[in-house]
């Protein structure tokens, strides 16, 4: 399957809670991935930003979806 989100990993569902109308899905992610971040340059500068260094990723979404092949 081709899709064009760069956030994605792989994983097992480990829960899934139905409600009347929604379900939660949990994944443990069992796959290291790359995350991809486009920020400014000025973020860049302004964080001090360099190769090696140890930072942490924040994800903020609107949708986070269930794909399989």
């Amino acid at each position: 399957m081709k899709i064009s989100a760069r956030n994605s990993m792989e994983g097992v569902i480990k829960e899934i809670k139905k409600g009347e109308v929604a379900a939660t899905v949990k994944v443990e992610v069992t796959k290291p991935s790359t995350i991809t971040s486009m920020i400014t340059r000025e973020a860049i500068e302004a964080l001090g930003l360099k190769e090696g260094q140890k930072v942490k990723v924040l994800i903020k979404s609107t949708e986070v979806m269930i794909a399989v092949d």
